[in-house]
């Protein structure tokens, strides 16, 4: 059996220990930039790089560098480089993306306070590891579980998908997805519910890669056949579609599209965040998931709610505009939005802020 290590992670924006590290860390200032002030001893250049940005930091005193970085509002992965090498740095906020920990920075965009945390009802997350018969080995999964939680009570569930490179970890930790649940659920605009978060990264364990694309073309099977299963066993909620939703963001928007529309009958509702209807490296492909589209009484007999959203700057727009082309003629009641930003987790929180309250209505 796998040994399972949890991912450490860091929100509070401290400064380190001087006495050892320096007064190592990092400062949102009142305007969103970031100050940060980091220890590279022997270091000729040190950098904070934005996906290619670069923002140089300043020799400052003794081993340690300085400077100021206007890296925008919200969610921001950031790679800390010395000397052009990545360095993960322990005294700035840590997460999982991109295949690997991560440092990033989260600047508080005004007006978007919904998943900040207060002094009211907060829901709980607990990890399970299930045996799937897919992979023949066992798998991780997070179950968030609403405020007044109560085990005698029916609850719908909705199964909640990360993007590539990332884990089950990434809606809680990075999402915020717990908290901005609670919040609707307390406010009565959302329905008490289960939020379950699955690795949809998961290979066999006999697996020999061929090529990077197999490499989540397992969680369709896995969730259906497996997590699904252990889910309706170990806890008291509905098993009928009208209780059960899916959603995910990239690669999980992607696998939520082949699980919704492959299993009509399993499935309510569906939610695609920078939502792929089809494989962007394979669109003209033959995709069979796709036939139900072709049948417009079909998908709104099988949905109560399908919903696209997307960033306005998202990288994959020109395919979700394909998928507009393609959807255009068909007569689907598929609801479309978009929210301003890219393709990153602060465009994945407005996506479930708007569909939460949308579900299991």
């Amino acid at each position: 059996m796998p040994v399972f290590l949890d991912t450490p992670l860091s929100f509070a924006n401290y400064f380190g220990e001087p006495s050892r590290d320096g007064d190592q860390g990092y400062e949102i200032l009142p305007n969103g930039d970031v100050r940060f002030r980091i220890k590279a001893g022997g270091a000729h250049e040190v950098a904070i790089d934005q996906f290619g940005t670069l923002f140089p930091l300043q020799k400052a005193d003794g081993d340690m560098w300085e400077g100021v970085a206007s890296l925008g509002r919200g969610f921001k992965y950031i790679f800390v480089k010395v000397d052009g090498a990545d360095v993960l740095n322990p005294y700035l906020p840590i997460g999982y993306g991109c295949c690997r920990p991560m440092n990033f920075i989260d600047v508080p965009v005004p007006g978007e306070d919904w998943d900040a945390l207060e002094d009211e009802p907060h829901g709980a997350v607990t990890r399970h590891y299930y045996m799937s018969t897919v992979t023949g080995k066992l798998e991780p999964c997070l179950v968030y579980t609403p405020p007044r939680w109560d085990a005698n009570k029916k609850y719908p569930v909705l199964y909640l998908q990360h993007g590539y490179g990332e884990n089950e970890i990434g809606w809680i930790y990075q999402g915020h997805a717990g908290r901005i649940a609670d919040k609707l659920i307390n406010a009565g605009l959302a329905q008490e519910m289960l939020i379950v978060m699955g690795d949809g990264m998961t290979l066999p364990k006999d697996y020999v890669k061929e090529d990077g694309r197999r490499a989540f073309s397992v969680f369709p099977q896995v969730i259906v056949n497996d997590l699904i299963p252990f889910i309706e066993a170990r806890y008291n909620v509905y098993t009928d579609k009208w209780h059960r939703a899916m959603a995910g963001l990239s690669m999980g928007s992607y696998q939520t599209s082949i699980v919704t529309m492959t299993h009509p009958e399993l499935f309510g509702y569906a939610g695609v965040f920078s939502g792929f209807l089809r494989a962007p490296w394979q669109q003209d492909a033959v995709q069979p998931h796709l036939a139900i589209l072709d049948d417009a009484d079909m998908f709104a007999q099988s949905y109560r709610v399908f919903y696209r959203a997307m960033g306005t700057e998202d990288q994959f727009f020109e395919s979700f505009a394909k998928d507009d082309e393609m959807l255009a003629s068909k007569r689907l009641n598929i609801l479309r939005r978009t929210f301003p930003g890219g393709h990153d987790w602060s465009v994945w929180r407005r996506c479930i802020h708007d569909f939460l309250p949308l579900i299991f209505r």
